[in-house]
C-alpha cells in the first residue's frame, strides 16, 4: 500500500454526475484544499453527464477520479478509477460479475497502473447503492468485520470503502475496521454534515469522503476539509 496514489488522501469530496452544481460552487470544491474530487454515483450516471462533470473539474490542478459504476460512464481521461466490489451484496454480480463482463469487453484498455480494486460495505439499507445492489445492510459489528478481514487478508483489495449515504454510520465500527486491516486503506462516507462529523470521521478512518452535504449547504461542506486535515494523519 505504500506510495500509492490514494494514501495521501485524508479528504475527499464526492460528486455526482446527475446532479446540478452551479461553476461558482465547482470552483470552491475545487479549490478548497481537498485532495481529491471522486465522480461517481448510483443512479442516472452517464458517458455525457460524466464527460461534463470531468471536463469541469480538469480546470483545477486537483486529483480527479472516477468511481466506475456503470460502463456507460468508463470515460478517459481522469487521473484514477477505483473499480467497486459490494462485499456484502447478496447478487454475486455486483461483487465480480459485472466486473468480468466489463473486462471481458475492455480489459485491453484499462490504465492498471492508475486503477484499484474497491472494497464496498454498504451499511445504510435506505441507500440508493444497497437498493441497486440488493447489498445486506443488516449486519451487526463483528459480522462486518468479518467482511473487512475478507477484503483485506483473502481478497487483498486496497481499498476498503465503508459506506453509509444518507446517514451517520459507527465511527466504532470505522475504527475497529481501520485498526485491523493489515495492507488496505479504509475510506469512510456517509451522513457527513459539517466539520464536527467530519473530524469524528476522521479519527476513525484514514479517508473521509464528504458528498450531499456540498449540493445541500456548501459553507458546512466546505469546512470539513479543515476539519479533517486538523486531524492527525492514523486513527485513534
Amino acid at each position: 500500500m505504500d506510495g500509492a496514489w490514494y494514501t495521501g488522501w485524508r479528504h475527499v469530496f464526492k460528486l455526482d454526475p446527475d446532479r446540478e452544481i452551479t461553476d461558482e460552487a465547482l470552483e470552491a470544491v475545487c479549490m478548497s484544499g481537498t485532495d481529491a474530487i471522486m465522480v461517481g454515483g448510483s443512479s442516472g450516471i452517464t458517458y455525457d453527464n460524466t464527460v461534463d462533470l470531468m471536463s469541469r473539474i480538469r480546470r483545477y490542478a486537483v486529483d480527479c477520479v472516477l468511481e466506475v459504476t456503470s460502463l456507460d460512464a468508463a470515460v478517459p481521461g481522469f487521473d484514477n478509477y477505483l473499480v467497486p466490489l459490494v462485499l456484502n451484496a447478496e447478487r454475486a454480480e455486483w461483487l465480480i460479475g459485472r466486473q468480468t463482463a466489463a473486462l471481458q469487453e475492455f480489459g485491453h484498455l484499462i490504465p492498471w497502473d492508475i486503477t484499484a480494486g474497491e472494497g464496498y460495505l454498504i451499511m445504510n439499507g435506505d441507500a440508493t447503492a444497497a437498493v441497486v445492489s440488493g447489498a445486506n445492510a443488516n449486519l451487526n459489528q463483528d459480522e462486518a468485520i468479518a467482511y473487512v478481514q475478507a477484503a483485506d487478508r483473502l481478497l487483498r483489495l486496497p481499498i476498503i470503502y465503508i459506506e453509509y449515504s444518507g446517514a451517520f454510520g459507527d465511527m466504532s465500527l470505522v475504527r475497529r475496521a481501520s485498526k485491523i486491516v493489515s495492507q488496505a486503506h479504509v475510506i469512510y462516507g456517509g451522513g457527513i454534515d459539517g466539520p464536527d462529523k467530519a473530524e469524528e470521521a476522521a479519527r476513525a478512518a484514514h479517508t473521509v469522503v464528504v458528498g450531499n452535504i456540498v449540493y445541500d449547504n456548501l459553507d458546512a461542506a466546505l469546512a470539513t476539509v479543515q476539519a479533517v486535515k486538523a486531524v492527525q494523519i492514523g486513527v485513534s
